[in-house]
């Protein structure tokens, strides 16, 4: 979402780029079908071309929980009143963090591309994850959270 308040770059002491001023939440929503929902990321994007979890950057005051339903519904067209939150995974490097929220659909939705952030939107097995080019940050993480799920 184009100027919020949460959107611009963190530098780390590297030099690395991360978006969110207050951090980035993802949310990965698991189907009663033991699938996820995925985002094929438009080609313009960080890591354009690979697919992960519809997610963006936090507000100010906003929870990392309410950021990833936010985002996820503003990219996906996830409905919130389908969610029951499962658990929140943090990577937080102390200048900037990314939560994972992870929640059960309590039924299986058609997801919607909402903005231009998404290629495709899709359900895919949790075997045939590791099939997609990921987003390098999601492939790191997914091997823990499939463990998890």
């Amino acid at each position: 979402m184009s100027g919020a308040s949460g959107d611009a770059w963190v530098e780390g002491p590297d030099g690395t780029r991360y978006w969110g001023r207050f951090g980035a939440a993802g949310l990965l929503v698991v189907s009663p079908a033991s699938e996820v929902l995925l985002q094929h990321r438009a080609a313009w994007s960080h890591f354009g071309g690979t697919w992960g979890m519809p997610g963006g950057a936090r507000h100010e005051h906003e929870d990392a929980v309410q950021a990833a339903v936010r985002e996820a519904a503003e990219e996906a067209g996830v409905p919130a009143r389908l969610l029951a939150v499962r658990f929140t995974s943090v990577l937080d490097l102390g200048y900037w963090s990314y939560t994972t929220v992870v929640a059960d659909a309590v039924e299986r939705f058609a997801p919607v591309v909402s903005d231009p952030e998404s290629i495709e939107l899709r359900w895919v097995g949790f075997d045939a994850v590791d099939e997609l080019p990921l987003h390098p940050r999601f492939a790191e993480a997914w091997p823990v959270l499939r463990s998890r799920l």
